[in-house]
């Protein structure tokens, strides 16, 4: 399940205000992805919704 493009558009990651991106996880799940360098939180999206808290995220390997 992927998100509306416009949605996207307006979404920013709330830890450094970058764009995210979708990207799909090794189980097949979905998350945001932060395009910032510094930052490059990914953030879950549970059940078509996106979970933008910086305590839910998770530090990419």
């Amino acid at each position: 399940m992927q998100l509306e493009a416009g949605l996207l558009e307006i979404l920013a990651c709330p830890a450094c205000h970058a764009p995210l991106r979708e990207e799909t996880t090794e189980d097949g799940g979905l998350e945001l992805v932060c395009g910032g360098e510094s930052c490059a939180l990914a953030y879950p999206v549970r059940d078509g919704i996106p979970v933008l808290l910086v305590d839910e995220a998770r530090r990419p390997a």
